[in-house]
């Protein structure tokens, strides 16, 4: 069964399509990427699911069953517009917004501290939001968003203000919740986050979704038949049948290049007719990243 069901939702703003007919759906226990330009809709979905506007048609489910008021407590959002109240101290804070996501005080009080430890930040349990850096601040919102263990976590933009050392040890943590059961929704400009974390994706441009299915699928959709190849020697005139990239001299007559099968030939062939003509040292696929499928299918579509 699938985690959450979005069918044919549109929301418009006086003027303005937010979102036209978009259906997706979000596996069990995967970490979906719900990627797009910015004011493609992306926010306004996560805002529907969260039950904090409405869609003008459609419907959501989770597992299964029609989204209503319930099922607050079982998703964990953490929105791109950080808050947090800035004169309260960590513990309590955290305590608070756990017992307002339906903790007890004693399960929120010993949750708060399980996390404050995982996340290196247990001396600061005392201390004033006011004090803390823009990054600690963002740890104690991404345990605010999942102390009461959600099964669905939403998660917009979540490195933002974070070190590196910091967003791996987020990266981690969140790789262990999809472990523990937890399907994760997450929304970023990053792409190299993308390929690290993400199981599923979707695209979302101008208000409509036009890309839709796990990384490894799509990336097998859009690769082209160019490898890389790194040879010594020359590669005199051109292959019949074959696209040759930009030659790039490297050192010791060793050169770099990409080449497209344009005949229908197997890889193998293109690889026999190299090894006639020069010394090959590297033959190997290239598979299209999560960015270069992004920026091509975002420029065919128009964006400005």
């Amino acid at each position: 069964m699938d985690a959450l069901t979005v069918h044919h939702v549109t929301k418009r703003y006086a003027n303005h399509l937010a979102l036209k007919d978009v259906s997706l759906s979000v596996p069990e226990q995967c970490i979906f990427g719900l990627l797009g330009p910015n004011g493609a809709g992306k926010t306004t979905l996560i805002r529907i699911i969260n039950q904090i506007i409405e869609a003008d048609e459609g419907t959501i489910e989770i597992s299964g069953e029609k989204l209503s008021p319930r099922h607050i407590r079982h998703i964990g959002y953490l929105p791109e517009e950080r808050g947090l109240y800035k004169k309260m101290k960590v513990g309590e804070q955290l305590v608070y917004l756990g017992q307002l996501r339906g903790l007890s005080r004693r399960h929120a009080l010993d949750a708060s501290k399980q996390w404050v430890k995982k996340l290196e930040i247990a001396d600061w349990w005392n201390k004033k939001i006011e004090d803390l850096s823009k990054g600690m601040a963002q740890k104690i919102q991404f345990i605010a968003t999942v102390l009461h263990k959600p099964e669905l976590i939403i998660l917009d933009e979540p490195f933002s203000g974070f070190d590196p050392v910091n967003a791996n040890l987020i990266k981690d943590k969140i790789l262990q919740l999809r472990e523990q059961g937890s399907t994760i929704i997450f929304s970023t400009h990053r792409m190299e986050s993308v390929e690290e974390l993400c199981d599923h994706i979707a695209l979302i441009d101008k208000a409509q979704k036009i890309l839709d299915g796990t990384k490894k699928e799509i990336k097998h959709r859009y690769k082209s038949d160019t490898y890389h190849v790194e040879y010594r020697g020359t590669l005199n005139g051109a292959l019949q049948g074959y696209e040759i990239g930009k030659v790039q001299k490297l050192e010791d007559n060793f050169s770099q290049s990409m080449i497209k099968i344009t005949n229908g030939q197997t890889p193998n062939q293109l690889l026999e007719e190299l090894i006639q003509r020069v010394e090959v040292h590297s033959f190997v696929e290239h598979i299209p990243s999560i960015n270069e499928i992004f920026i091509k299918l975002v420029r065919e579509k128009g964006h400005e």
